[in-house]
């Protein structure tokens, strides 16, 4: 049997944000919902809120009045647990409390069909233990809904240890017949989306540790170079910094606190002090009515160099020779490879962050990677205390000349975007490679899930096969915590045909 008539009846347990969106989810693909809450008078409350949201769909042109009355008679509230026996889908989504989803879903045991499928829309613990409590654990499978739930697309269909593969196909088919876009995915801590999202807060946060860079100016790198819809401090305000340090804490401890996702202790402290972001009025941002807009770093205007020097392709950066020509910057071209990078007429280098610093070379300054240098409107520039301000100074100029705002932050290897992408790839090859999920279903993930411009395999095939592990490398012998070392499926990937070619020599 794949997926559920749309005939069928279907119940939510749990009638908070996110069960309200998921029945409506349900109901407006056509299913009969029911809805129970333990708290007495609470099912009724949802069905009510449900119906006033069905009403602005109605008014926004996206419902008939036909079909909003056809779907508010299919809603019914449960009094008891009892009166969803019929239902061939039961939906959890209580409490993230593993002894609180057990209890429930033993219960229901004993009432749903042995052909009903359980779901639990945990979005931090471990799908195989909430099956662990159960008879059948088989039928459990995990549906991770994004907030909000009828507006996001993307559901990550979570295979526990013990889930039947009919379970998981019947779930993925259903939540596709609803309109979603589903992803598979083994039982692994922060699933698709949490797991492999943790550097793009992690690095930003260290950056504001290292006080090379303040939130303002990390974030306006992210969106305005990076291409990311947000940035990290603006977009952890959003969410709640309690809820994602909350995420991150769970996914550190459920990797027995691999360094790779260690917690930030500027994001704790921010959290102890109760500024949790846009919903306290404080967080990274001060979101009071006579609060001052928090503004990036942009340096003051700069005279454009009347040449450049070219030495190699500049790899990823290759765009910016056309560019620089555009803007009626001559660019010399010379034959020594000695490297990708720009020298300057003071004599200067300019070169693509590579996970090195600035105080190792003679007056160079390191630009960060852009999506796309033609139409990225920011450029983040890296330079030390060693670095000449003529050389500083060109740099910024030529940027300029390009029509893009110039933030200059401290001498951090890797820079800003170029270090979250590099760590992106790394965790993604490294989910593949453990069986977690596939790359196109990973790229879907990160795209829909949380917006990213590319998906980790996009960005990998468009940097080159060893750009993320060279990267890192150089990061790694830096700063050799163990957070940049390259995983063994970077390292693969990045030379299997490097050793494909010398075995067949």
């Amino acid at each position: 049997m794949t997926g559920l008539d749309l005939s069928s009846p279907v119940a939510v347990v749990g009638t908070g944000t996110m069960g309200q969106g998921i029945a409506q989810v349900a109901l407006v693909a056509g299913h009969l919902v029911r809805l129970y809450d333990a708290v007495p008078g609470r099912a009724a409350e949802a069905v009510a809120a449900i119906g006033a949201r069905l009403d602005r769909l109605v008014e926004k042109d996206r419902l008939t009045g036909v079909e909003r009355d056809a779907a508010r008679a299919r809603l019914l509230p449960a009094g008891s647990l009892a009166e969803l026996a019929d239902c061939e889908l039961v939906v959890e989504a209580v409490l993230e409390r593993l002894d609180v989803k057990q209890d429930l879903l033993r219960e229901l045991e004993g009432v749903v069909s042995e052909d009903c499928l359980l779901a639990t829309n945990t979005s931090s613990l471990s799908v195989t233990a909430i099956g662990g409590a159960l008879r059948s654990p088989g039928r459990l499978v995990g549906l991770h809904f994004f907030n909000p739930a009828p507006l996001l697309p993307l559901v990550e269909v979570v295979s526990g240890f013990a889930t039947d593969v009919s379970s998981a196909t019947r779930a993925y088919e259903m939540a596709r017949a609803w309109g979603k876009t589903p992803v598979a995915c083994a039982d692994t801590p922060g699933f698709i989306v949490n797991r492999i999202a943790r550097p793009f807060y992690a690095e930003a946060f260290a950056l504001h540790e290292s006080q090379a860079a303040d939130p303002a100016t990390v974030d306006a790198v992210l969106r305005e170079c990076g291409g990311f819809r947000m940035g990290a401090f603006e977009l952890t305000d959003l969410i709640g910094q309690d809820v994602n340090e909350s995420v991150t804490h769970s996914v550190w401890q459920s990797f027995f606190q691999d360094v790779r996702f260690t917690p930030s202790l500027a994001q704790r402290r921010l959290v102890e002090a109760g500024r949790l972001g846009r919903k306290s009025g404080h967080g990274w941002y001060d979101y009071g009515a006579d609060a001052e807009r928090s503004e990036p770093h942009t340096a003051e205007p700069q005279q454009a160099p009347a040449y450049v020097v070219a030495e190699g392709d500049l790899g990823p950066a290759a765009d910016l020779l056309g560019l620089i020509r555009e803007a009626g910057i001559h660019v010399r071209r010379v034959d020594e490879d000695r490297g990708s990078r720009l020298t300057l007429p003071g004599g200067g280098q300019l070169a693509l962050a590579d996970g090195q610093t600035s105080v190792e070379f003679r007056d160079v300054v390191y630009f960060d990677l852009a999506l796309d240098y033609r139409s990225a409107t920011r450029i983040a520039l890296s330079a030390s205390q060693d670095t000449s301000p003529q050389t500083v100074a060109e740099a910024t100029g030529l940027f300029q000349a390009l029509g893009k705002d110039v933030s200059v932050i401290g001498d951090m290897p890797g820079m800003i975007v170029a270090r979250t992408v590099a760590r992106i790839i790394d965790l993604a090859h490294d989910a593949v490679a453990k069986g977690v999920a596939t790359e196109e279903d990973i790229d879907t993930a990160m795209r829909l899930g949380v917006n990213y411009p590319l998906g980790p395999f996009e960005w990998s095939r468009r940097l080159g096969r060893s750009w993320a592990y060279d990267f890192l490398g150089d990061l790694h012998r830096r700063d050799p915590c163990g957070r940049y070392a390259p995983s063994l499926a970077l390292y693969r990937h990045a030379y299997a045909d490097e050793r494909v070619e010398g075995s067949a020599s």
